[in-house]
């Protein structure tokens, strides 16, 4: 008998595999390929931020202060130039790569089980359990995340672990409207009233039924939500109450920056385009993600 596999013939009839079909969908979304790829570069850099960086990004020299960059006629030694104390401009923009990234991941991995929880909950279960989660979202909703990341900030002290959970705890109300509303239109439909009939348990219902099916919608909001702490990230260190120096941060060089900006544009220009394309970046996948794994794909 001819292998299905090998047989052309066979395999015309047949039609492609899921494999073969998730494979095309994926080198066929131009926006996922250019955001994975410029997202893998930057997790790269930020792994290898040793053996990349060129100098130190904390020592300091004030001989070698405010040098411009080699496009404005600075030297290779120093490729995009230095700061105000010294410091090479290109390596702390590598290891502030990590802490964008970080921030980022944790913050949304953060707010993303405590959201996803309260709106799968909600949206199963419904009667009061959806009642109060709903009264939560609303208290969420009244109030302003930079306002309140601000005071706590504030009190608490500026640290990379105090803002990464302050994130965390501050983001998750995106996750439990979307994951409310997709529990909402998933729990009505066959398989999961035909897993019922059958005896499964709810948590077996909820992890094999419900959220393969939702799965799509939570990759939308975990970069959204992603790209969002690390914007305000580097907002809260732009207002000094975020990352602390020395750590490299890109919001903190453009605070830094800003005193020069009339006189010295690229000090806030080069860390703004790299924040910008990895905010960019990550919204690429995510959106390509959402429509390689949306339902109506995977028959």
């Amino acid at each position: 008998m001819a292998d299905m596999a090998t047989d052309p013939l066979l395999a015309d009839i047949t039609g492609p595999t899921p494999g073969q079909m998730l494979r095309k969908r994926i080198f066929g979304h131009q926006g996922l390929l250019i955001g994975a790829v410029v997202l893998g570069v930057l997790v790269l850099v930020a792994i290898f931020a040793p053996w990349l960086a060129p100098h130190d990004p904390y020592a300091q020299s004030l001989m070698a202060r405010m040098q411009p960059p080699v496009f404005l006629g600075g030297s290779w030694e120093h490729p995009l130039g230095t700061d105000h104390l010294g410091r090479d401009y290109l390596s702390r923009l590598i290891y502030g790569a990590r802490v964008s990234l970080l921030i980022g991941t944790v913050a949304a991995l953060i707010s993303g089980v405590i959201g996803t929880a309260m709106g799968v909950a909600a949206g199963y279960f419904g009667g009061r359990v959806d009642a109060v989660v709903t009264f939560l979202i609303n208290v969420r909703l009244a109030m302003p995340v930079v306002l309140v990341a601000l005071a706590v900030v504030a009190i608490m002290g500026g640290s990379l672990q105090v803002v990464i959970v302050v994130l965390g705890l501050l983001l998750w109300d995106r996750f439990a409207v979307v994951m409310r509303s997709s529990t909402l239109q998933v729990r009505g439909r066959e398989y999961v009233a035909a897993a019922r009939a059958v005896g499964c348990s709810t948590p077996r219902i909820l992890m094999s039924e419900i959220m393969p099916n939702i799965v799509n919608n939570l990759i939308v909001v975990v970069t959204l939500e992603m790209a969002h702490a690390i914007l305000l990230e580097a907002a809260l260190s732009f207002l000094g109450l975020g990352v602390q120096p020395p750590t490299p941060s890109w919001g903190l060089m453009v605070s830094e920056g800003k005193n020069m900006m009339l006189f010295e544009p690229w000090m806030v220009m080069i860390p703004g385009v790299v924040l910008f394309v990895l905010v960019l970046a990550i919204n690429l996948m995510g959106d390509g993600l959402r429509d390689v794994t949306a339902p109506e794909n995977r028959s």
